[in-house]
């Protein structure tokens, strides 16, 4: 007990000294919470609301009759409406209507254009939507009435032949700033994990700072667990200021648990660091560390979810990208925030993530240099 008092106690002062280090560093401060917060301010003005002058319509017809297959072409044709490409279920539309990916969705019955009593053509299309799009679906149904007023006149003006109807799902769906707020997370991990250390590091060895902490009772590993716990301590705070911003300037809704995603942040900031600390402590100078920090850090950022979800991706490039670092933790914050998920649903991104920290670390106590 006295002996791993003993060897904790430089653990303890190190973080405290490397905590008032980056708060005293200018650089750091920028790359670690503004930098994010300038991606949240433009992502969050963007993506917040819905001001499209179309709309991202999912296009269901269960309907065989020629004049449905006539109308959702003219629906197609209709610079209005941006129709979802490809055939899709009912429930794989209303998947992606919940995820943010569409706005509505237009289902045309089995019976709609089924000549009735008066010997034209007849039927009702029904648009569903959810919470967060009864606004979008009320224009639409407006637009879809006028067309049919149009179609109305055309067949029988005195019966109104078609008609719309509105559902609600009864779920709050997402907006798109909802998904890309979790690849901004990541991208303050990023800049934390990555592109600190292959900043610090070097000057750090540049200045001989390095050379005298080896001179020290101080160990590799306990330099490592130091900087990896203020790091964590540090990651906690951006995140939280991220969070907290997104809240009260865009309304971002939290859908799962705060310490789930405390934890996932504190292993992804954990991994991610050990990439820095792999690359900065590795590089003799800052010149080496930048074009490494920049050729790992720009294949992940655009590859990882970070400015889109990666289910918009080919499933080629999915099965590819599932298996890189920063994926998983980007995947699981976002499954967390949007989905509530749970630390048991997320094992398979959380063993990735695990996966990854022990090959890194390996890797970094190897390359790592006092000098």
């Amino acid at each position: 007990m006295i002996n791993l008092k003993h060897s904790l106690l430089p653990v303890i002062t190190f973080i405290k000294i490397d905590v008032r280090r980056l708060f005293r560093d200018k650089v750091a401060i920028f790359f670690v919470f503004f930098f994010p917060f300038i991606f949240l301010i433009i992502f969050g003005t963007i993506f917040s609301g819905s001001n499209d002058i179309s709309f991202k319509v999912a296009l269901i017809n269960d309907s065989k009759t020629e004049f449905s297959k006539k109308f959702s072409q003219d629906l197609r044709d209709n610079e209005v409406f941006d129709i979802d490409a490809g055939e899709v279920t009912l429930n794989e539309a209303r998947e992606k209507m919940r995820r943010g990916q569409i706005d509505t969705i237009v289902s045309l019955p089995e019976n709609f254009g089924e000549v009735d009593g008066s010997n034209s053509p007849a039927g009702q299309a029904i648009i569903l939507y959810d919470q967060n799009n009864e606004q979008a679906s009320r224009t639409v149904a407006s637009i879809m009435e006028a067309i049919f007023k149009d179609i109305n006149a055309e067949f029988n003006p005195s019966v109104e032949s078609f008609s719309v109807k509105t559902e609600s799902t009864s779920q709050k769906g997402l907006r798109q700033f909802d998904y890309t707020f979790a690849g901004i997370l990541g991208f303050t991990l990023l800049s934390l994990g990555v592109f600190g250390p292959t900043t610090v590091f070097p000057r750090l060895k540049q200045r001989g700072v390095l050379r005298r902490y080896r001179t020290t009772p101080l160990k590799v590993w306990q330099y490592f667990v130091g900087n990896v716990v203020s790091n964590s301590i540090i990651g906690l705070i951006a995140v939280g200021l991220m969070f907290i911003s997104a809240v009260v300037l865009f309304d971002l809704e939290m859908r799962g648990n705060y310490l789930n995603l405390a934890l996932v942040v504190v292993m992804g900031t954990v991994l991610m660091f050990g990439i820095g600390l792999s690359l900065g402590g590795w590089a003799k100078n800052e010149n080496q560390a930048a074009p490494l920090a920049q050729l790992v850090a720009l294949p992940m950022m655009f590859l990882s979810g970070v400015f889109f979800p990666t289910f918009l991706m080919p499933d080629l490039l999915q099965n590819i990208t599932r298996y890189i670092p920063l994926t998983p933790i980007v995947d699981s914050v976002r499954l967390i925030i949007t989905e509530g998920a749970t630390l048991v649903s997320l094992m398979p991104q959380l063993t990735i993530i695990a996966g990854w920290t022990v090959i890194i670390y390996i890797i970094a106590f190897k390359l790592f240099r006092w000098e």
